[in-house]
């Protein structure tokens, strides 16, 4: 079955850090670019940070640069969203996303005091 799972999500305070993971299944992973997309309630979805299949080049929003760090490891077919000095904006779910092949279900993340 071709599936994304993400995980790491959860309630964190103003300035705190999170990691998302993503782990795929079901297809060549190391085949495919990959995105992270998040979406707040009420909010259009949000293009995040994307990163190539080798894990060798990556783009960032500018609400989240310097402050993420998209990584991958092809052996262990998962795809990684270091979150660091989080702000209260950040809350949504975050999506991780193979183009054209499998979107995953997402998970929370709620930045709050």
């Amino acid at each position: 079955q071709v599936q994304l799972v993400e995980s790491g999500g959860g309630l964190v305070q103003p300035g705190g850090s999170l990691r998302l993971s993503c782990v795929a299944s079901g297809f060549t992973f190391s085949d495919y670019a990959l995105n992270w997309y998040r979406q707040a309630p009420g909010k259009e979805r949000e293009l995040v940070a994307n990163i190539t299949r080798a894990g060798d080049n990556w783009m960032y929003a500018i609400s989240v640069h310097g402050r993420f760090t998209v990584s991958r490891d092809n052996v262990k077919n998962t795809a990684y969203l270091q979150m660091r000095n989080l702000k209260p904006e950040d809350t949504a779910v975050y999506y991780c996303d193979v183009p054209r092949i499998v979107r995953g279900h997402g998970t929370q993340v709620t930045v709050s005091s």
